[in-house]
C-alpha cells in the first residue's frame, strides 16, 4: 500500500486486479474534539454539517461521486449487499442524516439499510465501511468489488466468506484496524477462531487481520496485502474505539473498479 495526499485529505491506497481500494484517516477534515478532523461518521457526536463536510473532502480527494457512495447502518453481522444503483436519496449525502429507524436496524428512506458489506460491479459506484478499530477489507474479483466491515462478530459469522462469494474474489487489501498489540479480548471470542489454528492470538491478544487473512485463504483468496497498521497505536493518523473509550470518530474504507 501507498500514502497518497490530496488538499491535505491523507490515506492509504492498494492496488487490486482492475481496482483501487483507499483507507482514510483522520487528518485534513472540518471536525474538532474528539473528532479531529475527517470524522465520516453520523452516529458520533460531531456536528452533522462537519461531517457532511468531511465526506464531501474526501470523495472530491479520490475523485469519487459522493452520489454514488454505498454504506449501509453496520450491525456487526455477514449481510453483503450488492447494489448497481445508488439509493435515492443517497443517506451518505442526504441532509437529514440518519433516522432513529436506521438507528435501529431497520430501513429508512432518511438512513441507510442494515449491512456490512457492499458489493457493486458498476464503475461509477463506490462501496464504503466506516472503521474505527474495526478491519475494513477490500475485495476484488470477476463479478465485481466489495467493502467489508469486519469486527469479531462479523467474521465469525461469515461475512469473509459472504464477501468473497458475491464478487467471485481473487484478491483482498486489508485496512488500518486494532492489532494484536492493542487487542484483548475474552475467552468466548478466542474460541470462536479457534479452529483456524495456532498463531492467530498470543495469550488473549486477538490479532485480528491474520484472523481475516486466514477466513480469506479458507475461501480461495491468497493475494492479500495488509497494511500493518493499528489504529489504536496511531492516534494522529486514526480513530479508535477502544483507546478513546468510545468517544471518537470514523474513517473508511472505500473500494472502486478501475474505469
Amino acid at each position: 500500500m501507498d500514502w497518497r495526499e490530496e488538499n491535505g485529505i491523507r490515506w492509504l491506497e492498494a492496488e487490486l486486479p482492475g481496482a483501487t481500494a483507499a483507507f482514510s484517516t483522520r487528518t485534513g477534515g472540518a471536525s474538532s474534539g474528539p473528532f479531529e478532523s475527517l470524522n465520516l461518521g453520523l452516529y458520533t457526536d460531531d456536528e452533522p454539517v462537519a461531517v457532511r463536510e468531511n465526506r464531501a473532502r474526501l470523495t472530491a480527494a479520490l475523485g469519487r461521486d459522493p452520489e454514488g457512495v454505498l454504506f449501509g447502518f453496520q450491525v456487526h453481522a455477514a449481510e453483503v449487499t450488492r447494489r448497481e444503483r445508488p439509493p435515492a436519496p443517497n443517506p451518505f449525502t442526504a441532509e437529514s442524516g440518519v433516522s432513529t429507524a436506521a438507528r435501529l436496524g431497520s430501513a429508512s428512506p432518511a438512513g441507510p439499510d442494515p449491512g456490512d458489506g457492499q458489493a457493486t460491479a458498476n464503475p461509477a459506484l463506490t462501496p464504503l465501511v466506516q472503521v474505527a478499530d474495526c478491519l475494513p477489507v477490500a475485495l476484488a474479483g470477476e463479478a465485481g468489488v466489495a467493502m467489508l466491515h469486519c469486527g469479531w462478530r462479523g467474521l465469525s459469522a461469515g461475512i469473509v466468506a459472504q464477501g468473497v462469494e458475491e464478487v467471485g474474489a481473487v484478491a483482498a487489501a486489508i485496512g488500518p484496524g486494532v492489532g494484536s498489540c492493542c487487542y484483548q479480548v475474552g475467552a468466548e471470542v478466542l474460541a470462536a477462531f479457534a479452529p483456524l489454528g495456532d498463531g492467530i492470538a498470543a495469550g488473549r491478544m486477538l490479532d485480528l487481520p491474520e484472523v481475516a487473512r486466514r477466513l480469506l485463504s479458507e475461501a480461495g483468496v491468497d493475494q492479500v496485502e495488509t497494511s500493518g497498521l493499528c489504529t489504536s497505536c496511531e492516534p494522529e493518523l486514526f480513530f479508535s474505539h477502544r483507546r478513546d473509550a468510545g468517544v471518537t470518530g470514523r474513517q473508511a474504507g472505500l473500494v472502486w473498479i478501475d474505469g
